[in-house]
């Protein structure tokens, strides 16, 4: 029971602390639809299943102890958001981005946009591998260690699945859409920054 409470408490405090995650979910549901929204957040929380996955292996206490993976995982997941901070910070000026902004992506693009900014985050690496370190104990049975993960996964998809509906929310979203241009500039100016910072991280 005790190890259930810290995992809840330590994920639940993780999980609503702002990052790329939160961006990526506010952005779509904001700008595209509900729908790509809570896609995103189901993307989010497999990306965390990939992260549970391979501490689980082992594989996470490697990642950990080995310095140059480590640093790859976060370079890649640098240049990741940073493509997608420049791809929103190009967007169109405000009078022909009226016409293109509200076409919707894919389900698949969406999923994998939630997926991708999550697999390749390294704070979330480093989350799950330091919990199941540090208050998973050595004699917990597999099975509660995989109900661990599963539950983490769940806590993310259900928190960004909040998120995607108050963003979405009709007379919010009305009124935020008339500056839409500012907005998807804005989100993309955050996830560079985020970008910039896991590249400055990594090369320290």
């Amino acid at each position: 029971m005790t190890e259930w409470i810290a995992v809840i408490t330590i994920t639940l405090l993780t999980v609503i602390s702002p990052g790329p995650d939160f961006a990526m979910v506010s952005r779509n549901s904001l700008l595209l639809s509900r729908r790509s929204g809570v896609l995103t957040a189901l993307g989010i929380g497999l990306g965390v299943l990939v992260h549970v996955s391979y501490t689980l292996l082992g594989v996470g206490l490697l990642i950990q102890q080995s310095a140059w993976l480590f640093t790859t995982i976060k370079l890649l997941g640098a240049l990741y958001l940073i493509y997608l901070g420049l791809k929103m910070l190009r967007t169109q000026k405000p009078g022909d981005f009226a016409h293109s902004a509200l076409v919707p992506v894919s389900d698949l693009e969406a999923l994998r946009t939630g997926f991708l900014t999550n697999a390749l985050n390294p704070k979330t690496t480093v989350f799950i591998v330091s919990l199941f370190i540090q208050v998973v104990r050595p004699d917990t049975s597999l099975g509660m260690q995989v109900s661990y993960g599963l539950f983490i996964a769940v806590a993310h998809i259900a928190w960004f699945a909040i998120v995607a509906m108050c963003f979405s929310v009709g007379a919010v979203r009305e009124r935020l859409l008339a500056v839409r241009h500012w907005i998807d500039r804005a989100f993309g100016g955050l996830l560079v920054f985020f970008g910039v910072l896991l590249g400055i991280a990594s090369s320290t």
